[in-house]
Formats: C-alpha cells, structure tokens, sequence
C-alpha cells in the first residue's frame, strides 16, 4: 500500500509561508499522521481501519482492535464506542501496542519524499534523522523557503517595531500567582529558535508538531508557610543540590511520609528551594542550606519555584479558572492499616490527575464531611498525583498506617458528568484504594537490581574530594564493647555503604580516638562488610568483638575545600546520617547501580535534565540529573530522582563526556533508554 503523498517540491507557496513537517517531510495538518510513502505492500494486519495507513503509535483496544493514537483520540472525542465493533470505549482504557507490533511498524521501509534530489530508502524511525542531518532534497528546501521568508519579510512595509526576530518569546504569565522560566529551563527558551545538538536539555527536547501545545517549560515561585507544633521537630524532606555542586540550586529529592512537609503537601520532589526565612539560600553551599533549613522555629517561610511542566491550551484554561479555585487540606484517621476510607477514585478523559467521583455512604470519608465529588487530589501524604493515577493513590492509602493527608483543588458547582464515570480505568482498584483489597498490590515493581559500578564506569573523585584509608589494631578486653552504632547496609533502599553514625564514650573505639562518625566501615578481623546487609554487618562485629583484639579497616572521606562550620551543634533532634555531599566523595568501587528503562512515543521528550560533565575549567564532573519535569515518561516511572548520577546511557560509560557530547547521544534514543545511575539520598532537614 502506498500512503498519499504530496510532492514538497511541487508545492507552491503563496505569500504565506507554510511548511513541511520535519519528521515526514511532508505537508499535513499538525492534528493529523504523518505521511510516509512505502516502498512495499503493508500487511493488512498492520493497517488503522480509521484513516486506512500503517499505524502510527499504534494503541490496542480491551476489544482487540488496533489505531492510531491520534486516529483513536479524534475519534473518542466525538464517539464512546470502538470503530469496528462499536462496543463501548473509552480512550483510557486503551493501551499502547506492545514493543514487538511498535518495531514492525518502526521498520517498514518507506521512501525518502524528496525523489528529484534523494532516491535513498530507508526504515520509517530512520527518515526525520536522514531529513534533518543527510537529505540533499530537504536541505534544498530549506534553503528556498528561507529564501522565501526572506523575501516575504522584505515586501512588507511595518514600522520596525513591528518586525518579528527569532528571540523567544517570554511565556504569558498566568493570573493567580508569579509565573517565570526557571533557570534550570532555560534550555526550553532555546529549543523554540534552534536546532543545534547538544544545545537543549533532552527534558526540553520538543518537535515541530508539539509547538501549538507545548510552548516552554513553565515554573512558578510561591511561599510556602509552615507551622509546628515542635519547634524543634524535622521538615521531613531530603534535598539535594548547592552552589559548590554541579546542581548549583537547592533542590527537594524526596518527601518523607507523615512528616511535617508531607502533612502540608504543598512541596513536592523536584522543588527549588530559593529562600528560608527571607534569607536567600540559591546560591549558598549545601551545608549552608542544610544549617538553614534545620532552624528551629514554630513557623518557617519557604519561598519554592515549582515546576508545571510544559505550558499548553489546558494549562492556560486552568490558570485562567484558578481563580475560582480552593485549595484543601483534609486529615483522615485510619484506626488501623486496613480499614478502607470509602473513596472512589477516577480519572478524567480531559484533564490529568484524579478527582472523587463518589463517598461510600457510611465510610470514613463520608463521615468527615470536608471531601466532596469532583474534587481533584493533588497529593496525599506528601505524594504528588498532580499526573497521578488511582492505583498510586491505592498504594499510598493502603500502605498508611494512621493519618492520611489530602490535599485537594476545588472548583465550586462542577460535578463529573456520567461521561466521565463510564471512562474509569481504574478497574475498580479506585474504589479499593481506601480498602484492603486493591488489585494494585500484585502490580507493584520488583526492587530493581543494584550492583557494583563496573570496572569501566569507574571515576576519580569530583575536585575538592579525598578518602583515606585506614587500619586500626585495638587490643581489647573480651566482654568489652566496641562501642560504636552504625548504619547503611546494603539492604537499604540507597545501597549505602556500612558506616559509623556514633562513638559511644564508653567503649575501645572511643579511647584509641582514630574511628570517627561518618567513617564508612570495610572490613573487621579480615572479613568484608561492604557487601552486607545491615544485619549481616551488626552479627559480624559483635562476634568479632569478643576477640582479644580487633582489626578494623575503615575509610575517611575528607572535603579538602570546605570551610563550613561543623552541623553537629544544629542536628539535635536528628537522626544523625552524612550528608549528600559526603556520598559524593566515596570512591567508585563502593558505589551499587542501578538500571533504569525508560519508554517514550514519538513525540514525547524523556522528561528530564542533566548538569555536570566535563569542563576545561572544572575539568571531569559527574553528570546529574537536576530536573524531572510532571508529566513525562521520566516523570511516570518514578524511579528517577532529582540528585542520580548518570554513570552510562545504554551501557556505554559516561564518564570523560561534556554535556554536549551526553545530550545528542540521549536524543538519539528514539523511544527506550537505559539509564544507569547511582543515587545517594538527600540530605534530611
């Protein structure tokens, strides 16, 4: 079958510019496929029954059909049954077809469109890559409609304020609250005027057909007021970041659940810290920032810049309505784990996130009074679910033991259409979200596999960073204690080292004086401890100290530049554990990867950015990642964290790369990578 295809050389131009699209080389509407013009037969099993092609990003139905995204969503926008059969549907309950169909469709060998200059054939995901960087024909036209451009521009008489230059645009600033590109997405800006590799942040990365929608990264400052009850009790955050780091800003990495920050829910993963008490912290060091935060005080004024993701039609539409809008804390008191709160969750075909479509009757929720229908969950116990589903809220309410935190958006008189009701995809596990039974539970990811950075990933220690090994003989009384505590274990969710968290004044560690809090522990009397469990480490030195004498073997990591003042004095209160910025400086071979698989369609970025790499004046830096932006593929997998190091992108090592050598390789990766990454957890305030 060949697709329609019109001859771009053939076109003609009127005084109005228009343009071929870059990925098909084609003339078509932004709303429509692209079209392709393919050199054999397709199968008819490969074919949309809607617009009568080969599927593009192909979705499966439950009745077992096959369309093409955009085909399936013009077509659900007007009708709730499937095409073929006509049983009813709804676009949610649509799924993408599986990697096997996605790479025979990716495959097919289609035609380059400009036949005069290129008769070159190629598979379908190789020809926007042959157009942009290969194709005589396309960089002829390019050329000519320049040319044009120039000459349309020319012929016109406007005053010259009014003639248009290629600076991007800021983005409009939307009513309810301070609007502004985020530093950190800069890059966005720049994707809107250029093309050059390497420029752009794969986060921002955007195409031709997602302009109309997607227009820049859109991040919003708001002061955050929190009170407490103890002035001396934790935030309840881990944060990430500092101007002596390759991050530069402060940045949240995690919330902690039934925490104070949690309990608030307005600070999500991913926020900017810029100040804490009117002081402004953007630009200190992380110690700095961490002496800030972990301030005593009733009430802490928090100024954060969040980011919304990319600002589109919807977005612009809510903002403009957000003044009719209310923010909600609602508490919820479970008596115990699994007494079900007697919410029915659901998610609407038009706008992201989850809205209450129902109180049980007689139901915990219901009892409370202070939810309603149509309310729309932005977080519960700290979780974001601004781009949430029903089983993540499933799983954060089940896994609660007491309290449980909504915080809800309301827009008065709006209530879900029956519509909506019959477009629930959460198969019943929205109503078993606040019960013990939720379908979600067997759905949970495995742990992923963590594992000793390869020999090849390896790395010297960032500028400023040493470690010192050391050895330390202690003869000692048989019943007396070490007197040490410690921490980590490769149980841990981080993979942590085995480390030292105090020295007790009372046992032979104390007296020798050379084993310090912080000190990450090797080995004892010949046996290994790096690669134990907490536990494991715990059973090993208390057998061990019943010795006459004990040989420990322990690392020291030393900042060399750091003339900040010692935290101890400030941690009161804490549950003592190293800094961020102390992980940064253990050597490689202690460091456990892990493997992270993203998907994406064709039109999507990867949904984050990267800092660090090589420099000539800072010479080799880790890379980080320092953005995950609502509502992309990075975003949606939830392993990724503000504050990972990439170690490889598809096994190949990062480690020697500038920033721009990193990015075209991860563009390149048209709908999977594998991310290996480290992650060290943020440090607790």
């Amino acid at each position: 079958m060949l697709a329609i295809m019109a001859d771009p050389v053939a076109e003609e131009h009127t005084s109005q510019v228009s343009e071929l699209c870059c990925e098909c080389g084609q003339f078509h509407l932004l709303l429509d496929n692209h079209l392709y013009n393919f050199q054999d037969e397709v199968d008819d099993e490969l074919i949309c029954h809607i617009c009568l092609q080969p599927l593009l990003q192909p979705m499966d139905t439950p009745c077992g059909h096959t369309y093409c995204f955009k085909c399936l969503e013009n077509f659900m926008q007007e009708y709730n049954f499937c095409p073929m059969d006509r049983k009813k549907l709804s676009f949610q309950q649509c799924h993408k077809s599986s990697l096997l169909v996605r790479n025979l469709l990716d495959k097919l060998i289609v035609f380059c469109p400009f036949k005069a200059e290129c008769q070159q054939t190629m598979q379908r995901c190789e020809l926007e890559a042959h157009l942009q960087n290969r194709c005589p024909g396309f960089k002829k036209y390019k050329s000519e409609l320049q040319r044009k451009k120039n000459s349309i521009s020319k012929g016109k008489e406007d005053p010259p304020t009014k003639v248009e230059t290629n600076t991007p645009k800021d983005p409009e600033v939307p009513s309810g609250g301070s609007s502004l590109v985020a530093e950190s997405s800069a890059a966005a800006v720049v994707s809107l005027g250029t093309a050059e590799p390497g420029l752009v942040n794969p986060a921002f990365e955007e195409t031709e057909e997602d302009l109309p929608q997607r227009t820049s990264l859109v991040a919003e400052t708001t002061t955050i007021e929190i009170h407490r009850e103890d002035p001396e009790e934790e935030l309840g955050m881990r944060i990430v970041g500092g101007k002596d780091t390759p991050l530069g800003n402060i940045v949240v990495q995690e919330v902690l659940r039934d925490s104070v920050i949690a309990a608030d829910g307005r600070i999500a993963p991913g926020d900017h810290i810029l100040e804490v008490n009117g002081v402004n912290i953007s630009s200190v060091t992380h110690c700095q920032a961490v002496s800030f935060l972990r301030h005593p005080g009733p009430v802490l004024h928090l100024m954060v810049l969040q980011e919304k993701g990319f600002s589109n039609k919807t977005a612009q539409q809510d903002s403009a309505s957000a003044t009719n809008r209310e923010v909600i804390h609602v508490t919820l008191i479970k008596r115990d784990r699994s007494e079900p709160l007697g919410i029915k969750l659901i998610r609407k075909t038009d706008e992201a996130g989850i809205f209450i479509l129902d109180l049980l009757e007689g139901g915990l929720a219901a009892k409370n009074g202070k939810l309603s229908r149509n309310d729309r969950v932005l977080s519960i116990n700290g979780q974001d679910l601004r781009q949430g589903t029903p089983e993540a809220a499933a799983q954060i309410i089940q896994t609660t033991e007491s309290k449980v935190n909504f915080v809800i958006l309301r827009q008065p008189g709006v209530q879900l259409s029956d519509t909506v009701e019959d477009g629930s995809t959460s198969n019943n596990s929205s109503s078993s979200s606040s019960n013990g039974g939720s379908p979600v539970h067997h759905r949970r990811r495995l742990e992923q596999n963590h594992y000793r950075r390869k020999s090849n990933y390896q790395k010297d220690l960032p500028q400023g960073y040493a470690s010192h090994e050391k050895t330390v003989a202690i003869k000692k009384e048989p019943k007396e204690s070490l007197g040490i505590t410690i921490g980590g274990g490769r149980d841990n969710k981080n993979k942590l080292p085995i480390y030292v968290t105090s020295v007790q004044p009372i046992g032979c560690l104390f007296r020798d004086g050379r084993i310090k809090r912080g000190d990450v522990l090797l080995s004892i009397n010949g046996i290994d401890l790096t690669h134990l469990n907490y536990y494991e480490a715990v059973s090993a030195l208390k057998s061990n100290a019943a010795s006459h004498s004990v040989i420990l073997k322990a690392l020291e990591i030393l900042s060399l530049n750091s003339t900040e003042p010692s935290l101890d004095i400030k941690e009161q209160g804490f549950s003592w554990s190293p800094l961020w910025i102390t992980w940064l400086g253990l050597p490689s071979y202690l460091h456990c990867c892990q493997d992270i698989v993203l998907s994406k369609g064709n039109l999507e970025s990867w949904g984050f950015s990267i800092v660090g790499g090589f420099e000539e004046s800072k010479g080799n830096q880790p890379f980080f990642i320092k953005t995950i932006v609502p509502g992309t593929p990075a975003f949606r997998d939830r392993k990724l964290k503000c504050g990972d190091e990439i170690v490889a992108v598809n096994g190949v090592p990062a480690i020697g790369m500038s920033n721009s050598e990193l990015i075209p390789m991860l563009k390149e990766q048209r709908n999977k990578v594998t991310l290996t990454v480290v992650s060290w957890p943020g440090s607790l305030v």
